[in-house]
């Protein structure tokens, strides 16, 4: 993908153990150059994206818990300026619904029923002609990982996909801003390190999630690989 060769993608990490993932290394099978900002350890982020596209990762907070992330009202602007310039963005699990609440939508927490582990994520109508939604199965496994929920998704978003357990699980803001629920940059091997107490809580058994997880993987790898790919696709068509 010869287009998107020289250009850069500003990564947003919000936590130690969250970042981009095995979505790393598919950028860069595009030719994209990725700038990971480690903004939890107290890495400044830019004042603005400079035609940088923009991911912006999971983490164990709401996107407006500015005294327990004070680096989020910056992550704010730049997704606020991403979407008035077009610029392409993705959201993932805290980026998703922070995306969702800078467009005017809403994230409560500790809402609905939590998800974990690998995940059965079903396409909507409006999946259709999507360009990063449109060419997946009805159905693909990814895993999960909240307790956290949008609530309401912006005004004229595109509802794009959705789970059993949870109805906001992709979505689109304008034409180049997606926002999701569950974690295309997770791989069944990081089950194997989540907290049993958490899981033990919600009746969830580690050793079960991580055997599914793996069982899926082969089939979500392929799924997640190719939409990583298209939203690189995404970058290269920005002017």
């Amino acid at each position: 993908m010869s287009a998107t060769r020289g250009r850069s993608v500003l990564v947003v990490q919000n936590t130690p153990t969250a970042g981009p993932g095995r979505v790393g290394p598919w950028l860069r099978e595009c030719g994209l150059r990725l700038e990971v900002v480690r903004a939890y350890a107290g890495e400044p982020l830019p004042g603005r994206l400079d035609r940088r596209a923009l991911v912006v990762l999971g983490g164990g907070f709401l996107p407006y818990e500015d005294e327990r992330a004070p680096w989020l009202p910056a992550v704010r602007r730049l997704v606020g300026q991403a979407l008035r310039d077009s610029s392409p963005v993705l959201g993932i699990c805290l980026g998703g619904q922070l995306l969702a609440h800078v467009a005017g939508g809403t994230v409560k927490g500790r809402h609905g029923e939590p998800e974990y582990g690998s995940t059965p994520i079903r396409l909507r109508a409006g999946a259709r002609g999507d360009a990063l939604f449109g060419e997946l199965p009805a159905v693909t496994p990814a895993i999960e990982r909240h307790v956290d929920a949008i609530t309401e998704l912006p005004p004229g978003a595109v509802w794009l996909a959705d789970s059993e357990r949870c109805p906001h699980q992709g979505f689109r803001v304008g034409e180049r801003a997606w926002g999701l629920q569950f974690h295309p940059e997770a791989t069944a091997a990081g089950i194997r390190d989540w907290d049993t107490g958490p899981l033990a809580a919600h009746g969830l058994d580690r050793d079960r999630l991580y055997a599914r997880a793996l069982a899926d993987e082969p089939v979500s790898t392929a799924a997640w690989r190719a939409f990583t790919h298209r939203f690189a696709r995404e970058i290269a068509s920005k002017p």
